[in-house]
C-alpha cells in the first residue's frame, strides 16, 4: 500500500512521543500490506472498524486513533486524522466532507 502522507506520522509522533513506536510500525506493516479489504486489514489490525467513509485504527490502548482512508483498488492510503482519544470522542473529524 502507498501512505500519504508519513509526515503527517512523523509530527504527530514529535508532538506525542509515546504514540511514535506505534505509528512507526503501522506505516511500515501497512506500506508492505495487499489489503483488498476491511477483513483483510482486521486479520493484522483485529480492532480496525470502518466509520463512514474511513478506517480507524486505535493505538496504545485506545490513547490515539489513526483516522485513514483507504483507495483498495489503488492500494492507496490517505492519512486523514491523527488524534488523541478526547480529540475523537469530539466528533469535529466527523465534518470532514468525505466522511
Amino acid at each position: 500500500m502507498r501512505i500519504i502522507s508519513r509526515k503527517m506520522l512523523r509530527e504527530f509522533g514529535k508532538q506525542h512521543a509515546d504514540s511514535d513506536d506505534a505509528l512507526d510500525n503501522w506505516y511500515k506493516a501497512a506500506n508492505k500490506a495487499k489489503w483488498a479489504n476491511l477483513i483483510k486489514v482486521q486479520k493484522m489490525y483485529p480492532t480496525a472498524e470502518a466509520v463512514g467513509n474511513f478506517t480507524i485504527f486505535n493505538f496504545k490502548g485506545n490513547t490515539y486513533r489513526l483516522i485513514v482512508d483507504i483507495i483498495y483498488s489503488d492500494e492507496t492510503i490517505f492519512v486523514k486524522y491523527i488524534l488523541t482519544h478526547a480529540e475523537y470522542d469530539k466528533d469535529k473529524w466527523k465534518d470532514d466532507p468525505y466522511f
